[in-house]
């Protein structure tokens, strides 16, 4: 608890005035105010965070794959079996997922930790760092121990800790696990006004029947644990997962160290939330990359206050949008570094209006 307690005390707010400096800045480049839309808003957010307006580059990135399996799978709400988990996950070190090859393409590390896969696997290229074999079912107790959770949370924070260390400039967030998109449903209920109906998904591709399903054993899950939805902490042990708990320590870690921290999708929207939850002030860190097709992320996306700057019916998982959302960001600060001013370029901009108003 130590280090978890530490790390939110030394999360600072953005550098507001060097924001606002931004936001002049790229209102005076030759263009329509405004007319860049959320490329403007990112290179805003980006100065606040760094404390400068021009020269910021994020020319080192990577992105952290938390890989746990998730008990509740046993009440038959997931298509694949956990095997699944521990197979993707070799893939995943070899670089053949999505994931993997996007970030390739993007120049950005993947960072793979197994947290709790179901396996005695040790794969080469990941992180070792299991706490259990799996999550225990949540449908007939609590998902991990209190304590535990605090463990996975720490683990997170420690993997960014070594990655700021090593001179990272912005980190995307992944996950791995079978029925994981069970425990964030139950995360996002949990912490929210949202219903269940609202917040369940078919998940890889359950039929109606199996839906419905998923919806009542998770339903029946949050009446027997009864989470404490104003301790994040008891509501991931409870309803969670390892992964959703790691990335927590991943946005919460990223903050304290003023480091970029892509949201990718549903999973690791769940745990961005909690990590808010926790200290609202990791909000102003985390930039949004895709919009998942995942029926509850809207309802995520509003919780968290954000809106998702990419709409490609993307619905995978496992950080995949993180490499798109660095590609946006650089080119957001293209704009600023190299774009030139109306000064710059002699241009009498008196006639040009807001068009964002």
């Amino acid at each position: 608890m130590t280090l978890l307690k530490e790390t939110i005390e030394r999360i600072q707010p953005l550098d507001k005035d060097t924001q606002n400096e931004a936001k002049n800045y790229i209102d005076g480049l030759i263009k329509p105010i405004g007319s860049l839309g959320k490329l403007e808003t990112i290179a805003a957010q980006i100065a606040g965070i760094t404390g400068k307006v021009k020269g910021n580059q994020m020319k080192k990135r990577g992105i952290v794959v938390m890989c746990a399996d998730n008990g509740i799978h046993a009440e038959g709400v997931a298509v694949a079996g956990q095997e699944v988990t521990t197979l993707m996950a070799h893939c995943m070190a070899k670089g053949v997922t999505g994931v993997t090859v996007f970030a390739k393409e993007a120049n950005a590390d993947c960072v793979l930790v197994d947290v709790g896969i179901n396996s005695d696997d040790v794969i080469p290229g990941m992180i070792h760092k299991k706490i259990a074999k799996g999550t225990a079912n949540f449908a007939k107790g609590p998902a991990m121990s209190y304590d535990d959770c605090i463990k996975a949370m720490e683990i997170g924070i420690e993997i960014v800790d070594q990655m700021a260390e090593e001179g990272y400039d912005i980190i995307g967030t992944g996950e791995l696990g079978m029925a994981n998109t069970s425990s964030s449903s139950c995360v996002l209920v949990a912490l929210s006004d949202v219903t269940m109906d609202e917040a369940v998904g078919k998940g890889a591709g359950l039929t109606d029947e199996a839906h419905q399903h998923k919806k009542d054993v998770l339903n029946k899950a949050l009446a027997l644990n009864k989470p404490n939805a104003n301790d994040p902490i008891d509501v991931i042990a409870k309803v969670g997962g390892f992964d959703i708990a790691g990335l927590v320590g991943v946005y919460l870690a990223c903050a304290a160290h003023r480091i970029p921290v892509v949201v990718d999708g549903f999973i690791s929207a769940a745990a961005a939330l909690a990590a808010v939850k926790l200290c609202p002030l990791a909000s102003d860190y985390m930039i949004t990359s895709h919009c998942s097709a995942e029926p509850g992320f809207h309802a995520m996306m509003k919780a968290l206050q954000k809106e998702p700057m990419l709409m490609l019916d993307m619905r995978l998982g496992e950080g995949s949008g993180c490499p798109l959302a660095f590609h946006i960001v650089d080119t957001a600060l293209a704009m600023v570094n190299e774009m030139a001013t109306f000064g710059e370029a002699a241009i009498n901009n008196e006639d040009f209006v807001d068009i964002r108003e």
